[in-house]
C-alpha cells in the first residue's frame, strides 16, 4: 500500500475538485447551450475558484512559506462563503439542472475545505515549507 501525505491527498482533492468545477460550471452549461441553440453563456456561472483551488494545491505540493496560510484563508472564505450560499438557497431552493448541479460542486468544494482548515490547524508541520523528501 503507498501511503500518501496528508498535504499531497489535499492537493490531489484540490486538482479533482478544480477539474469538477471547470466541467460542472463551465463545460456542461457551453455544450448544453450550443446544443440547443441559445446563447453559449445562458447557464455559466462565472467565477474564478478552479484557479484559486489550482494555486492551493500547488502551494500544497510545492510548499512555499505561505502555505499554511493560504490553507486557512482560503478554507474560512470558502466556507463562509458556501454556508451563506446555501443559507439563501435553502430557504427557496429551485432544484432545476443548474442549481443542482451547483449545489452538489458546492457540497464537494464545503466538504474539501472543511478538510483542509481541519488539516492546517490541527497538523501546522504538514503545511509548513518543504525542506526535504518526505
Amino acid at each position: 500500500m503507498v501511503r500518501v501525505s496528508r498535504p499531497v491527498f489535499l492537493a490531489h482533492m484540490l486538482f479533482l475538485l478544480a477539474a469538477w468545477t471547470v466541467f460542472i460550471k463551465y463545460l456542461f452549461p457551453l455544450a448544453f447551450a450550443l446544443a440547443e441553440g441559445i446563447d453559449w453563456h445562458t447557464h455559466i456561472y462565472w467565477d474564478l475558484w478552479p484557479i484559486a483551488h489550482g494555486w492551493l494545491g500547488w502551494a500544497l505540493l510545492a510548499r512555499p512559506s505561505y502555505t499554511r496560510a493560504l490553507a486557512i484563508g482560503m478554507a474560512l472564505v470558502e466556507i463562509a462563503i458556501i454556508v451563506t450560499l446555501f443559507a439563501s438557497f435553502l430557504a427557496d431552493p429551485e432544484w432545476s439542472i443548474w442549481r443542482t448541479n451547483w449545489f452538489v460542486n458546492k457540497v464537494f468544494v464545503l466538504a474539501c475545505f472543511i478538510l483542509v482548515l481541519y488539516s492546517a490547524l490541527r497538523r501546522p508541520a504538514d503545511f509548513s515549507a518543504y525542506r526535504g523528501s518526505e
